[in-house]
């Protein structure tokens, strides 16, 4: 397991540096520090940190923010980067570290800490300084790995930050990852129905959006992209029908109602149109 021990306010990035190595990285904490480091602060932000291991091609995983997630990942192998305040609520002293492993019998918590390798920390200790700063703790995946605390929510939010950043392949990667975890999440579904349209695959869009509609009849925006979908076929009559069962799912004042409603106007203006595609129904 890497360590880079920290020089003077920049636990950021040599804690980073440790986790991202850890996955397979080539980067040690000098290349981070224009990533990360805030001189104002003289320190990092978690935002900063996060998107820095999105630049890597890596999918940032915000744990949620219990011990049980942070038990979980360890057990299955993986270091977590925590923030920790070593200070009082009213006068926080923020400092950064990697959890790379937990010894039960002796109650305590195994860390790259500052310049300590293997700072042994009791588990009491630890959980009220890690506590201070609200459990706020993440492990950084390689696209197609799933965290042993993943749930459906939290992986696509995850997975929908860092997508922007990722190779295609990769992307694509762990999108099919979470559909064989959870193959009938209607997040799931639709966040990965929306990639292969966006990166060109209609007929797997297609039967993304056929799957989460069967699921979830009254999902407007499922119906509202399906009804894209179809167009981008050539299968305007099923388009314009999709069209139609989203607009009728939105009020007025619904935040999705300008979007559906412009797309079943658009398609109602090419109402003339024919189906294109010989097998569309």
């Amino acid at each position: 397991m890497p360590f880079f021990p920290q020089t003077e306010y920049q636990c950021g990035p040599a804690a980073l540096a440790t986790l991202l190595a850890s996955v397979g990285a080539a980067v040690t904490p000098d290349d981070l520090v224009d990533q990360v480091f805030v001189p104002g602060l003289n320190g990092s932000l978690e935002a900063e940190l996060l998107g820095a291991t999105r630049r890597h091609r890596l999918i940032p995983y915000v744990l949620a923010p219990e011990p049980e997630a942070l038990f979980a990942e360890l057990g299955a192998g993986r270091p977590v980067l925590v923030l920790e305040n070593l200070g009082l609520p009213r006068a926080p002293v923020w400092h950064y570290a990697v959890v790379v492993g937990f010894d039960a019998a002796r109650g305590r918590v195994i860390l790259r800490s500052g310049t300590e390798r293997r700072r042994l920390e009791p588990t009491a200790r630890f959980f009220k300084s890690w506590g201070r700063a609200e459990h706020w703790a993440f492990v950084a995946l390689t696209p197609g790995d799933l965290p042993a605390s993943a749930t459906p929510d939290r992986y696509v939010r995850a997975l929908a930050g860092a997508e922007p950043l990722l190779p295609r392949a990769d992307a694509g990667r762990a999108f099919a990852r979470a559909l064989e975890a959870w193959p009938d999440d209607e997040l799931v579904l639709f966040a990965a129905a929306g990639h292969e349209f966006m990166t060109g695959d209609l007929a797997e869009a297609a039967e993304l959006y056929r799957r989460l509609i069967a699921r979830s009849p009254r999902h407007a925006a499922g119906r509202n992209n399906f009804a894209n979908v179809l167009a981008a076929q050539g299968c305007y009559s099923e388009a314009r029908a999709e069209a139609r069962a989203a607009l009728a799912l939105v009020a007025p004042g619904d935040e999705l109602y300008a979007s559906v409603e412009d797309t079943a106007a658009t398609l109602e203006r090419g109402g003339a149109r024919d189906d294109t595609r010989a097998r569309c129904n």
